[in-house]
């Protein structure tokens, strides 16, 4: 099976390799047509959507994977997600990673408009942690990292390609 990965970012597609080991995956950096910084549920999953529609091509599944913060219901705070999705142009799979919550110093920086990347560099005295731990692996003390926490929303994605049940 060839899987295209609607991202240049490393973690990303390694989350995809770790996800389907016999595959061969290839990295198709795709503009996500959402914001740099993913706002809500809605625009977090439309991001996974737009990256997996787009880098789909000759392949024969595409996986689009994007990061974001939202307010979730009966919770309180601003929450790190992250979705996935799948399609092989007619079927589509979705999923979610773990969410995990903001600290009150981290939330407010991106309620004023910065991008959570770059604050968790900030705030780390690190650079490009997203292509590493991840905000993910900083706020768990390394528990799960942001490879780990893809990879559960890419596998959410994968389940109607990879069993019977859909």
């Amino acid at each position: 099976m060839h899987v295209a990965v609607g991202s240049g970012n490393p973690v990303k597609v390694d989350a995809v390799e770790a996800a389907l080991p016999d595959a061969r995956v290839a990295s198709v950096p795709v503009e996500s047509g959402v914001s740099e910084q993913p706002f809500g549920l809605a625009e977090s999953i439309e991001g996974a959507e737009t990256r997996a529609r787009r880098a789909l091509d000759d392949h024969d599944l595409a996986v689009g994977i994007e990061g974001g913060v939202a307010r979730l219901p009966d919770a309180e705070g601003l929450w790190l997600v992250m979705w996935a999705a799948a399609t092989d142009g007619d079927r589509w799979g979705r999923g979610d990673g773990p969410s995990i919550r903001l600290p009150d110093d981290i939330a407010s920086r991106v309620d004023a408009g910065e991008e959570l990347g770059p604050v968790m560099d900030d705030v780390l005295g690190e650079e490009e942690v997203a292509r590493s731990q991840g905000a993910a692996g900083a706020l768990t003390g390394g528990v799960i990292d942001r490879q780990g926490a893809l990879e559960a929303a890419v596998a959410g994605a994968l389940g109607p390609f990879l069993t019977g049940h859909y």
